[in-house]
């Protein structure tokens, strides 16, 4: 009853305009009562009306203290350590836009929080000018993929890029380099498939107008599974392939007419798994058609893609790194870690798939990692 009374005064000292009464008076009873969080944040509402900041602040971190994830609390601390000018500013603003709801908000807030989204974009781009400015001397000398890494470090330091990490949903050996892209630098193989692209495409067109050749959905299992991420795709020829190697054996009816492309893969050294490995196909993505976020089951390998038939326009996303298919170069990316793709053109894209072994694997580790997986007896499409 006291405390019911004590508020009501506040609020009739506030409706008289005796502003600075009612923050007096409603401080003595947090302080003597230790209140809760919408009552901090209003006694921090009047001392910010009597342009008094760090008693408001302070009103403020008091409520955060018992509401940490707070919005309006956020928000006004921002706001006021806006108005300090308080070098912590901008990465509060982040803080507080990171928990906006999803709900619409009322005028006042809604003003605040775009004023205060302008005031962290600039806070941004003078942090991102800064710290490249830093590294710069190091990126002029820096081959390559060393500038590349270096870019993604200061682009994680300022949370443009999420990082992912590796998800394996079977099998994970650890220690193994967790990288969306490896760079096609450290695969000598590389350049010799390459120069074999437009035979590959050849034979994948040929394939595709033959009738012998056996084309299925990518994407096959029981409706009884829980593997809800791929309903739309399950059975459905809009994601096919002409498998060429299937859990290490030869699919003939597509291999035979596919020599070129055999030859080829012979010669880089596929991983090889009894019973799970090397496989390869040619993989068909029709018009329109998207292939959802999901991971891998392995991480010993690595995924290669040879694109062959690519609309302007496809992508494939890998963890952070977006990419567009170019026909012809080579893609080496670890299918761990989150990945999708999507063709949004109304033609086909052809890529040629196939595995390798994870390059941070020794040749004893490769051993192992066959013997265990093999020994698991699972029939896994890896």
């Amino acid at each position: 009853m006291a405390l019911r009374s004590s508020l009501a005064e506040v609020d009739r000292l506030v409706a008289a305009g005796q502003l600075a009464a009612a923050a007096q008076r409603l401080e003595a009873m947090l302080l003597e009562g230790g209140g809760e969080a919408g009552q901090w944040l209003q006694l921090a509402g009047l001392r910010r009306a009597l342009r008094q900041p760090r008693r408001a602040l302070e009103s403020v971190h008091r409520a955060l203290e018992m509401a940490p994830l707070n919005f309006v609390a956020l928000v006004m601390r921002a706001g006021l350590l806006e108005r300090l000018e308080d070098p912590t500013a901008g990465e509060a603003w982040g803080e507080a836009i990171a928990q906006r709801p999803p709900e619409s908000l009322p005028v006042p807030l809604a003003t605040a929080l775009q004023a205060g989204m302008r005031f962290h974009a600039a806070w941004l781009e003078r942090r991102e000018q800064r710290l490249s400015a830093a590294v710069l001397p190091m990126q002029e000398q820096a081959a390559d993929d060393e500038a590349w890494r270096i870019t993604r470090f200061r682009d994680n330091v300022l949370r443009k890029t999420k990082v992912f990490h590796s998800e394996p949903t079977h099998f994970c050996f650890p220690g193994l380099a967790e990288r969306e892209f490896h760079p096609a630098a450290g695969f000598a193989w590389i350049a010799a498939l390459e120069s074999e692209a437009d035979a590959i495409r050849g034979e994948a067109l040929a394939l595709l107008r033959s009738r012998e050749g056996v084309r299925e959905p990518y994407i096959q299992y029981e409706d009884r599974e829980a593997l809800a991420q791929w309903r739309t795709l399950n059975r459905n020829p809009d994601w096919s392939a002409f498998h060429l190697l299937r859990r290490g054996e030869p699919v003939a009816a597509n291999a035979g007419q596919a020599p070129r492309t055999m030859a080829a893969l012979a010669r880089l050294g596929q991983r090889r798994v009894p019973g799970v490995s090397p496989n390869a196909m040619f993989s068909l993505l029709a018009p329109r058609t998207t292939i959802p976020p999901h991971v891998g089951v392995d991480n010993t390998r690595l995924v290669c893609h040879l694109p062959l038939v690519v609309p302007s326009g496809c992508w494939f996303r890998v963890g952070a790194e977006t990419r567009f298919w170019q026909e012809g170069k080579v893609l080496v990316f670890d299918d761990t870690i989150e990945h999708e793709a999507t063709n949004p053109t109304d033609d086909l894209r052809i890529v040629l798939i196939f595995d390798i072994w994870h390059p941070g694997l020794s040749p004893v580790e490769r051993d192992a990692v066959s013997a265990m997986i093999a020994a698991e007896g699972r029939v896994l499409d890896l």
